[in-house]
């Protein structure tokens, strides 16, 4: 067990994500940074998708009932294990009874604690997965709070501390903060743009506003210009949409979106780069980069190929 005495501004328990339900109206959900996830999972012992902790912002304190092997990764958050620190891109050995105390973060919003076993919630429609809007999933559909107590699984096989990553090991991995640039690929309504609100989309550094969660990232910079009003007929949406409202303001769709929307959708971000936009704040830049399909499959199949090592 793993006993929450302080759980931080936002913490849930995430895996994966929870995929083939769309249809019905639930969202993916799952980790907002899928290689965060993946690296915390593979330091720690587990399968690249194991439910762990997801903290944002600001840490919390945990205390593990039994002795266990953990790992953090994501964004650059100060940890120590009963006072000592924690190195980074290591797996640690937490003896029962002691204490993880994660601070506030540095750089980035999102940081993993994974313990060799996962945490062992509920499977809901095949996922681990908080949806905390529809209080669905991980521990009691919701956020944890103080006094929580989290089983933890049978850990697979034979492992010992001391496991490490280098950030050169992991395809695609780079410093969270300032500004990202975000991969796209264009659709599937393009046409409903005019060519200077496309240059506009293109060529402009947008600024992450305050409005951002696990739904989406609203966008500032100057209104894009459309062909007409920017209202559609609903259509189904995925993560990594882009959406423009009628004030002419882009909007990233993230993993606990809706499944449907109606408003243009000039590209959507492809899935390896939505992580860098998940470890953004209010204030950083945003640039989106057109790339082929071809290049947005390549990237998912390197992402892909070091997630199942």
């Amino acid at each position: 067990m793993i006993a929450v005495l302080k759980p931080g501004l936002l913490t849930t328990v995430q895996d994966a994500g929870r995929f083939g339900h769309r249809a019905s109206g639930m969202p993916v959900a799952g980790a907002m940074d899928r290689l965060a996830l993946a690296m915390a999972n593979r330091l720690a012992g587990n399968d690249p998708g194991a439910a762990a902790l997801e903290l944002t912002l600001m840490g919390g304190t945990f205390r593990f009932e039994a002795d266990a092997i953990a790992a953090l990764a994501g964004a650059e958050i100060p940890a120590s294990l009963d006072g000592s620190p924690i190195p980074s891109g290591r797996s640690f050995l937490a003896p029962a009874g002691a204490a993880v105390a994660l601070g506030t973060a540095r750089r980035g919003v999102r940081a993993y604690l994974a313990v060799r076993g996962g945490i062992d919630v509920p499977v809901q429609l095949g996922s681990r997965s908080t949806y905390a809007r529809a209080g669905f999933g991980g521990f009691e559909g919701r956020a944890l709070r103080a006094g929580d107590r989290l089983p933890v699984g049978e850990a697979p096989g034979h492992s010992s501390p001391g496991a490490s990553l280098l950030p050169g090991e992991v395809p695609g991995l780079a410093a969270p903060g300032g500004t990202v640039t975000l991969r796209v690929i264009p659709g599937p309504q393009e046409e409903l743009f005019h060519p200077e609100g496309l240059e506009t989309l293109h060529g402009t550094t947008w600024k992450v506003t305050t409005q951002n969660d696990r739904m989406g990232y609203r966008l500032d910079g100057p209104p894009v210009r459309l062909m007409g009003a920017a209202d559609i007929v609903t259509d189904a949406v995925v993560p990594g949409a882009v959406q423009v409202s009628g004030d002419g303001k882009p909007m990233v769709l993230m993993v606990d979106c809706q499944t449907t929307g109606g408003y243009a959708k000039p590209f959507t971000v492809i899935g390896p780069d939505l992580r860098r936009l998940a470890q953004a704040r209010a204030g950083d830049g945003v640039r989106f980069l057109r790339c082929t399909q071809a290049e947005a499959v390549a990237a998912l199949e390197e992402e892909r190929s070091w997630r199942s090592i």
